[in-house]
């Protein structure tokens, strides 16, 4: 249908997806199952709804928004999710096996001996500012190709989301808690008593002091999605963003991977993540932003008739 391109195969695809995974694997660990099901095959019927009526009413400024930035507004629902779906397949967390794997690499565990050298508040809220930049890469990216050239900003939308994808659709089946597992006022979880480590640093008064510290103890706590770490998708996404800016805005493209280096950093600074998680990150963004890119430019453009010109990245 040509009035679909690859993002709408993709979130369609994404969604049709996960219905059938629940259906197929959900037995007594999803409650509600039939209530996600219905609310992914409602989300299938409404998107291409929404597309149909952007492509006969191509005039219609709310079509044009919905229609252009309708993955965005699913990526925190999806995110969402996979903490709900994600002892499908396997039961608890695999984090023991993680947090391991990073003291056989490097002989300590680098998410506890990092915040515990560098306890400065300065240093502290280096590190959680650069991660909340996060949030800023991905919409402010976005609005700045947006407002820009619009062909440059459907290429954007298209690779961010099928990499997105693909972070969720890992999450579902290998569900990794990250390092604050360890904390349970964080993590409402109780391990093994055999896999807790002898010492467990607490989180310094320096650091919890910080004002980007508190944003985002409160992110957390209201938007993350238990499991969700391996591969980081924050790694991965930033640098994804970073890719656009040397692509299409190489004014900031300098100061953006900075930046990202930085929030690569603090993934493990912050205890959210394992540093095998920041290198599957890495990974992820090295495999999938060209994979990205060629499924765009073989899928990716919509004709005219489809308010968006015909474009190649």
């Amino acid at each position: 249908m040509k009035r679909y391109a690859f993002i709408d195969y993709a979130t369609q695809g994404y969604t049709a997806m996960v219905a059938v995974i629940i259906l197929a694997l959900h037995g007594d660990a999803v409650q509600n199952w039939g209530w996600l099901v219905g609310a992914h095959v409602l989300c299938l019927v409404l998107v291409h709804c929404l597309i149909c009526a952007s492509a006969a009413r191509p005039a219609n400024k709310v079509l044009d928004f919905l229609r252009n930035f309708y993955p965005v507004l699913l990526y925190t629902g999806f995110y969402r999710e996979t903490g709900s779906l994600n002892q499908m397949v396997y039961t608890g967390y695999v984090d023991p096996t993680f947090f391991r794997l990073d003291e056989w690499i490097f002989g300590f565990a680098p998410s506890f001996k990092f915040m515990d050298t560098f306890p400065q508040m300065l240093v502290s809220e280096m590190f959680y500012f650069s991660y909340f930049s996060y949030y800023l890469m991905i919409v402010g990216v976005g609005l700045a190709l947006f407002l820009r050239e619009r062909r440059q900003f459907y290429h954007y939308v298209s690779v961010v989301s099928f990499v997105f994808y693909v972070c969720y659709t890992i999450y579902i089946f290998l569900p990794v808690v990250g390092p604050r597992i360890f904390y349970r006022e964080l993590v409402d979880f109780d391990l093994p008593p055999d896999v807790i480590p002898a010492d467990v640093p607490i989180f310094p008064a320096s650091v919890q002091a910080g004002p980007f510290y508190k944003i985002m103890h409160v992110i957390y706590e209201r938007f993350e999605s238990p499991g969700a770490a391996f591969p980081s998708s924050h790694v991965a996404i930033a640098l994804v963003t970073v890719y656009f800016s040397f692509k299409y805005l190489r004014k900031i493209r300098w100061v953006h991977l900075v930046l990202a280096i930085l929030l690569c950093l603090s993934t493990v600074y912050g205890r959210y993540h394992y540093a095998v998680d920041v290198a599957a990150g890495a990974l992820t963004a090295g495999l999938m932003l060209p994979l990205g890119n060629w499924l765009y430019a073989r899928y990716g453009m919509r004709t005219q008739k489809g308010n968006v010109p015909v474009s190649s990245p």
